[in-house]
């Protein structure tokens, strides 16, 4: 595990290739793949429209992401200019999902357009991107969990210590001479002085970067079927948004990079969690009721076809929502 993946010969020296900005990066570009593919085939947005929502949604998560990570930790900043060096890290999943959800709100109420819709699309990529970026963080030895127990079985054990860095073998990462480790070995290093003697690695911890990961998996995927299985517009976007506030409320508990920020007790994302939760509920409660209540209670094509009545005649054209209509064809007549 190294910060550095590799770095690219130039005439100016050699130019590193942070592992955290390429995970960050096949994050972004995923989430753009998936978002054109699927806006195109469930909503029917257009193309142009979609790509300018994306590129500024992503800017505004980059950067609610940065601002909420620099909020926490403003005495480790000296400069203005060091707000700005993304390539080690740096970044609060809360602080993006914020971040990107204001400015897409803020993109669609200009075009007078409901921002449900398109919430609904990008929550699979927000779970997808917490899912590659965490393996940046795994990479580059931050948002590491608590000491394991000696009893820990050995895989965990190995999976869970994070080296000192060969600056010798990556010496584009040498400019900053303080630096000399993982984040976690920086941390055992002063807080377990006596148990870091002679070592040349972290103690082992949870490695709750890739507990993370694989709750993002778990949560595309969870994401991806309501999308197809939804019954009300912003049904993907609260659930998904509760869940992760309960995982990430309780995965709080096992993190102990000193980075996150606190307050009365809780950590900072813990305290976001805390708020997200109940709104996201309320808000199941109150959409799901207004989409009853207006009839725009939305079924998939699996349930349309099992609502026919009777078998194997199709339900009625005017039953269906506009989208799941066959498209008439005009036939030309012959001469």
């Amino acid at each position: 595990m190294h910060p550095v993946l590799f770095s690219i010969p130039t005439p100016w020296g050699a130019i590193p290739i942070y592992s955290y900005g390429v995970m960050l990066g096949s994050s972004l570009l995923f989430a753009w793949y998936f978002i054109m593919y699927m806006g195109k085939k469930i909503e029917g947005y257009n193309r142009e429209l979609l790509a300018s929502c994306f590129t500024w949604t992503a800017v505004g998560a980059i950067v609610g992401a940065r601002l909420l990570y620099i909020f926490t930790n403003l005495d480790s900043y000296e400069s203005l200019g060091s707000w700005f060096d993304l390539r080690s890290g740096g970044l609060v999943a809360y602080g993006g999902f914020l971040g990107g959800f204001v400015t897409a709100w803020a993109f669609w109420r200009i075009k007078k357009i409901p921002l449900l819709p398109f919430a609904d699309l990008a929550v699979p990529t927000l779970a997808s991107g917490l899912m590659l970026t965490r393996v940046g963080c795994y990479l580059y030895g931050c948002d590491y969990g608590r000491p394991l127990r000696d009893t820990a079985p050995g895989w965990l054990q190995s999976a869970g210590t994070f080296p000192k860095w060969d600056t010798e073998a990556f010496p584009v990462f040498a400019c900053d001479q303080t630096v000399t480790g993982s984040p976690a070995y920086q941390h055992h290093l002063q807080e377990y002085p006596d148990l870091m003697v002679d070592r040349v690695s972290s103690l082992a911890v949870h490695p709750t970067q890739i507990y993370e990961s694989a709750a993002g998996l778990v949560l595309f995927v969870l994401a991806v079927w309501l999308l197809t299985h939804r019954k009300f517009r912003g049904q993907v976007l609260v659930t998904v948004g509760a869940l992760y506030g309960l995982w990430r409320f309780t995965i709080e508990y096992l993190r102990d990079d000193p980075e996150r920020g606190f307050a009365f007790g809780f950590s900072t994302s813990q305290l976001i969690s805390l708020a997200l939760i109940p709104v996201c509920l309320i808000a199941y409660v109150h959409l799901k009721k207004r989409a009853e209540e207006n009839g725009d209670v939305e079924l998939p094509p699996w349930a349309l076809a099992e609502a026919a009545e009777p078998a194997g005649k199709p339900a009625p054209e005017d039953d269906r929502p506009a989208k799941y209509r066959p498209k008439k064809v005009k036939r030309l007549k012959k001469k």
